[in-house]
């Protein structure tokens, strides 16, 4: 069994949304997933899907720590301190014994399979997402889903598709941030979700998958690793994006954060102030929070120009004040505990997964209004990990952006070693019995992958790497 190994952080992970679209649909019902556009016309290729809450047992051995309640937003920024200073490894520090983690969650998932299924031998992608995103980062409801992994797997390539939302988001089960919510028990529910898949118990689902791949990003692809290091045969082949293993700059990343208690910077959202009172503060401007424009005329009569407004609001945490003011924007008040933490604003945001220049600013607003929080128990275990799979025998595939500042530093080239063609490639020592190995870095591409104007281009390497490999639909 698996458990939480002490590893100094000497730095971290992942975006979406999925609260509005699942909770519309029955669970279990299958629907027509067509992406089309305004005008009605839809693509020619469309799926099938269904999104499905699937109770789920897990067993972990996880950490005991030692980390006090946080109070406020100051017990963040302390917490972040201690984590990232090189005096030492915090998470030994603090860390108690081991414990047990047992129990049963409802994991929300959305399986989406071809509308047409040629052949007998489907192929499933078991999808996981990173921090501060939840399953809709792999069909991104953005500028008519354009950015939607998907879509290309699915509709151009004839894969089945299985995203989840990781354990403690989204849709899928709440649980204790410090005590449950870590990287051994994570992984557990990955491990059960792709038993059921192999042995055709996943509800709704009724077919035993051969041939099962695991497609994870940043802390989903540590996941993903952990599985194979566990369970060596419970997957045929894995794709890690947003990915090495190299920590260094972890710490950088979440010193970049600046975190915040994700209660208090989208109070609406995941704490439980109302509507009503944030609203109420806003009306000390003679402002709705929902009526921007009236908003900005009340600030006007302090000289702040419309373009300083803007900034105001799409680059610092006063636009994560009013995030969850409009019906669409799910959760309502999760009310989720303190120990569930998030970055402060779009400039965090940008730091950590975008590159300037390659991305549309629009998608950078919406990643900010719809991120979901990350937890202290996941900082604390998110590197402590095996070093080696030695069991691994499928095929795996690392694609991490070349300017990734989380696990690159920002320049994936810059190895200092000329027989070494990228720091993310120094992981084929890690895969020692894998069938094959590659570590591609997509150009002009920062850790958040998907959100960039090139992620197309990236999904069609991955499905052909999977096509070389044997393991297309058949």
């Amino acid at each position: 069994m698996y458990e939480a190994v002490p590893l100094h952080i000497v730095g971290l992970h992942s975006l979406s949304r999925d609260w509005a679209a699942s909770s519309a649909i029955e669970d279990g019902a299958w629907k027509l997933h067509l992406h089309g556009q305004d005008s009605g016309e839809y693509d020619a290729d469309v799926e099938s899907s269904q999104n499905i809450t699937v109770p789920v047992c897990i067993s972990a051995r996880n950490g005991v720590f030692n980390v006090p309640t946080l109070q406020g937003n100051a017990d963040a920024t302390t917490f972040a301190q201690n984590l990232t200073s090189i005096r030492g490894n915090f998470t030994k520090e603090v860390l108690l014994d081991y414990a047990t983690v047992s129990g049963t969650y409802n994991i929300s998932v959305k399986f989406c399979k071809p509308d047409v299924q040629n052949g007998t031998n489907p192929t499933v992608q078991v999808l996981t997402h990173g921090l501060g995103f939840d399953k809709t980062y792999w069909d991104l409801p953005f500028n008519n889903f354009n950015y939607s992994y998907i879509d290309v797997a699915v509709d151009q390539y004839g894969f089945s598709t299985l995203s989840i939302d990781r354990l403690g988001e989204g849709n899928s089960s709440k649980a204790d941030p410090l005590s449950v919510l870590q990287a051994p028990a994570e992984m557990s529910v990955l491990y059960e979700l792709t038993s059921m898949l192999r042995n055709g118990s996943l509800p709704h689902v009724p077919h035993a998958f051969k041939k099962i791949v695991h497609v994870g990003h940043s802390f989903g692809s540590a996941l993903s690793y952990l599985l194979a290091v566990m369970h060596p045969t419970a997957s045929d082949g894995l794709i890690l994006t947003g990915f090495s293993q190299n920590g260094s700059y972890l710490g950088s990343t979440v010193a970049s954060w600046d975190s915040k208690l994700a209660r208090l910077n989208q109070p609406l959202r995941f704490g439980n102030i109302s509507y009503a009172a944030v609203s109420g503060a806003l009306s000390l401007l003679g402002a709705s929070s929902s009526n921007t424009s009236q908003i900005a005329s009340s600030l006007a009569k302090y000289n702040i120009t419309f373009g300083e407004l803007q900034q105001l609001f799409q680059t610092t945490d006063l636009g994560d004040l009013v995030a969850g003011a409009k019906p669409t924007d799910l959760p309502h008040q999760a009310n989720l505990p303190s120990g569930y933490l998030t970055w402060t604003d779009a400039g965090s945001n940008q730091f950590a997964f975008f590159l300037p220049q390659y991305f549309d600013p629009s998608i950078l607003q919406f990643a900010e209004s719809t991120k979901f929080p990350f937890t202290l128990g996941e900082l604390l275990t998110i590197g402590s990990g095996p070093p080696m799979a030695p069991e691994f025998r499928g095929p795996v595939q690392i694609v991490t952006g070349r300017q990734d500042s989380i696990y690159c530093g920002g320049d994936c080239l810059a190895t200092g070693d000329p027989a070494l063609a990228s720091i993310p490639a120094k992981s084929k020592m890690a895969f020692p019995a894998a069938k094959a190995f590659e570590a591609y870095i997509q150009p002009n591409t920062a850790h958040g992958i998907n959100l960039h104007y090139n992620s197309t281009a990236v999904y069609n390497v991955i499905q052909r790497f999977l096509n070389s490999q044997g393991l297309a639909p058949s």
